[in-house]
This record gives structure tokens, sequence and C-alpha cells, in this order.
């Protein structure tokens, strides 16, 4: 072990302060050490009085900083006067005498015990030894190696993520919009995990393959981020099975982009909805695939709310089945759409236009048309004499050309009349 320069200083000065048996009546501690600190019999001086005192605090200090600990019982006493000295005094001080020198040579003794060389005094007891960059590691070594990661641990936003993360900046240049879906549980550290090369990569070119346009790649991840969890087996089965209904790749890859859910739902689930939709509105094959293609999404959603429609359009609106079929395949978004809005439209044109169930069914579209668009055009043509919907009248107004035409077209062509009446009109509502 090597000692520096201070700690054999403070060795010396504590070697110094220790007193020398006089009576060595006192056992051996166990084991045979040398208890050092021994007491002095002496009455009059201790062997320390001889050196110059130290203050107490920097003693303190000398001792803590080098972490050497030793005891002392050092007792101050005032020294005999030089008067009046009497025998006993004099034995005290031939007793100091021999206690000084024995102090001595255990000092010196000390001194040269603890000596070391002049080269090796700097060096600090708590160095490590760095390893060299050059050095070979054993193949256990290096696998126990462990390097820390530069992302983040902890963060809220994937913003602090997209500078250190290949897969999230490469998401970015596709158009995904990661502030959507930070805000969805568990999308973030799910994204976080993929490897782009491994993961995100081959899915990227099996949806191009597929015929997915470049630019609806990022609205497709954005609205669904869990097909890049799906495993190409199960992608390319889905794929092969609505191939196998007679559904053109065309067809597959409008319906993907329109309903980006559509692959992460098995071939049982797909089959039996289309099941439902052969069942319920008893259209053809090929009626029942150009329903499913313009709503992909009736495929995806429950179930409820298209039964729910079907039964308003039969039971409360009172169409016929083949009307039905009629009004679902012009317009299939009405197997979607909100009952309340829809019937609040349906009674306005039944019951206050008077427009038949026949020509409702000739043209749907009226059904998905906005409330206030068909009352406020109705009233101006009510207002101007012109509101005449069956198509015997002279002044036939299709429902077509009521919902469907723009302001400055449906006032020039079927009411008769300049856009600033019909503004004006609009006020007095």
């Amino acid at each position: 072990m090597f000692v520096c320069r201070r700690c054999v200083r403070v060795l010396r000065s504590a070697l110094l302060y220790v007193q020398p048996p006089v009576t060595p009546a006192s056992p051996l501690p166990a084991g045979g050490a040398v208890d050092l600190r021994y007491r002095s019999v002496t009455t009059g001086h201790s062997s320390a009085s001889l050196l110059p005192r130290m203050p107490s605090g920097r003693r303190r200090e000398r001792r803590e900083s080098c972490g050497i600990r030793y005891l002392t019982d050092h007792t101050e006493q005032k020294s005999a006067s030089p008067h009046g000295q009497t025998s006993s005094s004099v034995l005290q001080q031939s007793n100091h005498k021999t206690a000084q020198g024995e102090a001595f040579k255990l000092h010196r003794e000390a001194s040269r015990s603890v000596s070391v060389p002049a080269a090796q005094t700097l060096i600090d007891l708590d160095a490590v030894p760095c390893p060299s960059p050059f050095e070979e590691i054993s193949e256990e070594d290096a696998i126990q190696i462990t390097v820390p990661s530069d992302l983040p641990p902890v963060t809220f936003t994937l913003r602090d993520y997209v500078d250190k993360s290949e897969t999230l900046r490469r998401l970015v240049e596709l158009g995904v919009n990661l502030s959507k879906l930070e805000q969805r549980p568990n999308v973030g550290s799910m994204l976080v995990r993929l490897d782009f090369q491994a993961d995100v990569a081959p899915r990227l070119f099996f949806l191009k393959d597929l015929g997915v346009e470049d630019s609806q790649l990022g609205l497709l991840l954005t609205k669904n981020p869990f097909i890049l969890t799906e495993s190409l087996e199960n992608l390319q089965a889905r794929v092969s099975y609505l191939k196998s209904k007679k559904f053109s790749s065309e067809s597959v890859a409008a319906m993907v982009s329109k309903a980006p859910y559509l692959l992460n739902f098995s071939i049982k689930r797909l089959d039996n909805r289309l099941g439902f939709f052969q069942e319920q509105l008893g259209l053809s094959a090929q009626k029942l695939r150009d329903v499913v293609t313009r709503l992909p999404r009736s495929l995806c959603g429950s179930l409820e709310p298209i039964k729910e429609n079907l039964k308003v359009y039969e039971l409360e609106f009172g169409f016929r089945k083949n009307e039905i079929q009629h009004i679902v395949t012009k317009v299939p978004k009405v197997l979607t759409a909100n009952k309340r809005k829809m019937t609040q439209v349906f009674d306005f044109v039944h019951n206050v236009m008077g427009v038949p169930h026949s020509l409702i069914a000739n043209f749907p579209q009226v059904l998905n048309a906005k409330f206030l668009r068909i009352r406020e055009r109705h009233l101006f043509l009510e207002y101007l004499g012109r509101a005449h919907y069956d198509p015997a009248h002279p002044n036939y107004v299709s429902l077509e050309r009521l919902v469907s035409l723009p302001d400055e077209t449906f006032c020039s062509e079927v009411a008769l009349a300049s856009l600033d009446d019909f503004e004006r009109f609009q006020k007095t509502l």
C-alpha cells in the first residue's frame, strides 16, 4: 500500500502524541495485536508536553481529512512552579525525561517503517486504473457492455423522439400526423419501438403494391397505425379473400384507402359482414360489391346502426323492399346516416312538400342533403308560387335541381329571381 505525503505527516504527529507505557500489567488483546493506546503513569507532565501544541480544531481537521482515527488521552496539567521543588518533583522530572526518550525512539522507528519513495507519494489512494481503448476483451465481457440509448426515457410528446428515431422521421416525411397519434393511448410507445427497416418498410411496400397512392399513405397510417403491427401473411390473406369474392385490385385499393381498418379484421369477420348485407338487402353479387366498394366502412363499424336504419326506412318511412334496395344502391351512405337528421329531412320532404315515396326513391340524395337548404329553397319557391314537385306540372321542379344546384344557378334557372332577392328573403326567415 502506498501512503501519500500528507498521511505520513499525520501519522508522525499521531505517533508523537502517543504516550509510552510504564506498567506492562495490562494483558495483550486477542490475536496478539499490540494496543497502541498506552497511558503514562506520570502525574506531572505528559510525554506530548515536550512538543509544541497544535490547535485542537486544526488537529481534528487533519485527522478527519485523511480518514485516520486514533485515540489519545492527553490531560493538560499545569507544570509545577520552578520554586519550591521537593524530592517528589525531582522524581517526576526523571520519569518525564525517560518518557521523552522512549517517545523519541518510537517516533524514529515509526518514521522508518512508513517511509515511501518520493516518486510514489503523489499517487491518489482512490485512483482507479483506466483501461486502454486498445486493450482486447473477452466475448463475455463484450456481451455485458450496455450502451445507453439516445432516446429520452420519459416524454409527453413524440417531437422529442423525431430527431433520434428513424421510424418517426420517415413517417413524418410520408405525411403522418404525429400530433394526432400521440393523443391516442399506447400508440406513441408502439411507434418508438418499431424498426423502420424490419417493421415499417415491408408494410409500406405491401400497400404500394396493393395500389394505394403515395399521397394516401400518410392519411392511412394516421388513421390506422396498427396496420404496422399486423403480420404480412395476415394482410395478404385478407386481400386474397376479397379478390376471391370478385373484388378487383382497384376496388380493394380504394376500399383500404377509404376504410384503413379494413385489413385489420379477420377473414371470418369480413365473410360475416358480406353475408349480412346479402341477407338484409337481397342484392345481387355485383350490386353488393358496388355498395361495399363505395361504403367500405360498413364492413368495419357496428351493424346495429345499419339494422336500425333499415327498420326505419321500412316501418317508419313506409318504403317498400325494392325501394329500399334502390335507395341503398344509389346512396349507400344512408345505411350509416344519422337517424334524427334523416327523419327530419324525410318528414319535411314527404309531409310538408308533398313529395311521394316513388320520387324520393328515384332521387334518394335528398335524404342526404342539408335540411336548412331544402327548407329555405322550398319556402322561397312557395313565396314565388313555383313550388311544384309533380312531374305532370308544366313548372315541375325536380328534387335534384332543388338540392344540388348552387344558389346563383338555382335563382336564375329554377326560381327565376335574382340572388339578392333570395338573400333578402333568407333574412326574413
